[in-house]
């Protein structure tokens, strides 16, 4: 075989191995759970904030890149809405999940929370789900590969002490001792989830979302004056925190375009 001929094996070879990969995307083998944790607003009345966050929360995940199979959605009221696979919010079920989803995907991990908090925790269907327990299915399913934790919720950081690894991202809706707003009956979402949204499809990746989401939540809260701010909390681990930027989310289209 002539030089020419072994340089074209070779490139052949190459697009034989990495194409599929490269092509799939940085998060085709993360596993992702999205849950909606109740369905009452502050006032005890009905509100589809919760459930409208997480649907279109998954939205945006398979936008970035996360395969549909790779992801599980929860809801308080799965009977209520017709997205696929739709399943019960239980720690149990989330853990379970966890496990089956991490056998197949094992890139990664994105868990997303929307629902109300307590400083003890955040409710995952009139229960409290703490920190410590969620650390553990973490810990259990997880492990060691670069894993997003997003918690939005009221008193959502009491998470950071629990959940902080090296090798993983905590985003929470507010501070320990903090509320966190728009849970109202005629919310679309609440306001840290509405940021996330609208945030994410200029983000470059996991970080740039997150700085994102904090000024935003800060202005919306300025905007509505609602007091004491909220104050979104944010970690990265040192062992994920270069290697995020090499998940990097699909650029944006040109604005017009």
């Amino acid at each position: 075989m002539g030089r020419a001929g072994f340089a074209g094996l070779l490139v052949a070879l190459t697009l034989a191995w990495t194409g599929p990969a490269l092509a799939a995307g940085p998060f085709a083998n993360w596993a992702a759970v999205v849950v909606a944790g109740d369905w009452h607003a502050h006032s005890g009345g009905p509100s589809e904030a919760f459930d409208n966050a997480r649907h279109d929360v998954v939205g945006q995940l398979e936008r970035i890149g996360f395969d549909k199979a790779n992801l599980r959605q929860f809801s308080v009221r799965p009977e209520r809405y017709k997205d696929a696979g739709l399943a019960k919010s239980d720690p149990e079920g989330i853990y379970n999940a966890l496990v089956e989803l991490t056998a197949k995907a094992p890139d990664g991990c994105m868990v997303y929370f929307s629902s109300h908090g307590a400083p003890t925790g955040v409710v995952v269907d009139q229960k409290i789900l703490p920190p410590g327990i969620l650390g553990e299915i973490l810990n259990r399913t997880c492990g060691a590969r670069p894993t997003v934790v997003v918690i939005s919720a009221c008193f959502s950081g009491v998470f950071i002490p629990e959940l902080a690894q090296p090798n993983r991202m905590v985003l929470t809706a507010a501070r320990p001792d903090r509320t966190s707003f728009g849970c109202g009956e005629a919310d679309r979402y609440p306001y840290f989830d509405d940021c996330f949204l609208s945030s994410a499809p200029q983000a470059r990746d996991f970080p740039s979302l997150a700085g994102a989401v904090r000024a935003c939540v800060a202005a919306r809260e300025i905007k509505e004056g609602m007091t004491p701010p909220s104050e979104p909390q944010l970690f990265i681990g040192p062992q994920l925190r270069p290697m995020l930027p090499l998940y990097a989310f699909p650029t944006p289209p040109p604005k017009g375009g």
